[in-house]
């Protein structure tokens, strides 16, 4: 008989800030200690990997030709992972040593692409193989000064252990259709990707998964003015103008019912590791299934374009 069971695991950390390696180090360590855990999926907040920009707000971020901003943009582009030049190859190593599916939140920079930066939610298999990359549709407010928007191509879900799992970017949580685009897909495992704090978690993980009669995972960052490396560009400025807390996490876990697993979880870095079971999606699914037997596909459909948006297009 096929176990209905799945073990996951929340790594809510704070990231060394702006610095790729550092930071990939140390999430490389919370995989192993997940897959110590027996966790089948362990994932990480929104632009865990190298950090989320919020000097941005702090920093009167949109003044145009601003010689602090453009510093500032230079050195997380710099920072950002490229996938294709291997950047994440220790993660998918330590994917493949604990056997479990590693999703976690980048600043992706594209090969041949400029040096624009998309926000990014990276799947890896238990295999130690890069499945999917799906670039955040819209960034929010601030973020537009910094981040590329996204495409359809990575709105995906996949086969994890029972489960078929899908999963958003921050505010993209809130947006209807990319919902239901993953629903529309057989999603019955949701995760959300947070840069942090309980004030974005608290509502919508229980709305997501009494709306989708599914499990709702939230995975948060944090950020404290202690995280700030002192080898950073503008260092003493950032610690100036950072709160004592700029993310405070929030991580946590609702059932198909919409009540909560795990409530959300502040102020502290820890691997939150939780049991699922399929059954508890099944039974929910009896009176509301949406895009099941509640779906009415004769009257409302939703299309996705999954091409990568790319400026050249080349034919022979």
């Amino acid at each position: 008989m096929i176990s209905s069971l799945l073990t996951v695991g929340l790594a809510q950390i704070a990231p060394i800030w702006l610095d790729r390696a550092a930071t990939l180090a140390k999430m490389v360590d919370w995989v192993a200690r997940a897959g110590r855990e027996g966790c089948q999926l362990v994932a990480f907040g929104e632009a865990l990997l190298p950090g989320y920009p919020f000097w941005v707000e702090l920093t009167d971020g949109a003044r145009f030709e601003s010689a602090l901003q453009k510093r500032f943009y230079a050195h997380y582009a710099e920072q950002a992972v490229r996938i294709e030049r291997g950047d994440l190859a220790p993660l998918c190593a330590a994917a493949r040593a604990a056997k479990c599916w590693v999703l976690l939140g980048v600043m992706e920079q594209p090969a041949a692409r400029g040096h624009s930066v998309y926000c990014s939610m990276v799947w890896i298999d238990p295999q130690g193989e890069v499945r999917n990359v799906h670039r955040k549709l819209m960034p929010t407010f601030e973020e537009r000064l910094v981040w590329a928007t996204g495409d359809g191509a990575g709105l995906r879900t996949f086969e994890v252990g029972p489960f078929r799992a899908g999963g958003l970017n921050c505010w993209e949580n809130w947006m209807p259709l990319p919902r239901a685009a993953l629903q529309a897909q057989g999603e019955d495992l949701h995760v959300a990707l947070w840069p942090g704090n309980v004030r974005n978690t608290i509502d919508l993980t229980r709305h997501i998964a009494r709306e989708g009669r599914s499990f709702s995972l939230a995975v948060s960052g944090l950020m404290r003015r202690g995280d700030v490396p002192d080898h950073i560009p503008e260092a003493a400025l950032l610690r100036e103008v950072l709160p004592e807390t700029s993310a405070n996490g929030g991580s946590c876990i609702a059932g198909p019912d919409g009540q909560w697993l795990v409530e959300p979880v502040a102020d502290v870095e820890t691997l939150i590791v939780a049991q699922l079971d399929l059954a508890r999606v099944r039974e929910e699914r009896q009176n509301f299934d949406p895009s099941g037997h509640y779906a009415r596909p004769d009257v409302l459909r939703l299309e996705i374009d999954r091409r990568r948006q790319q400026v050249l297009i080349e034919r022979d």
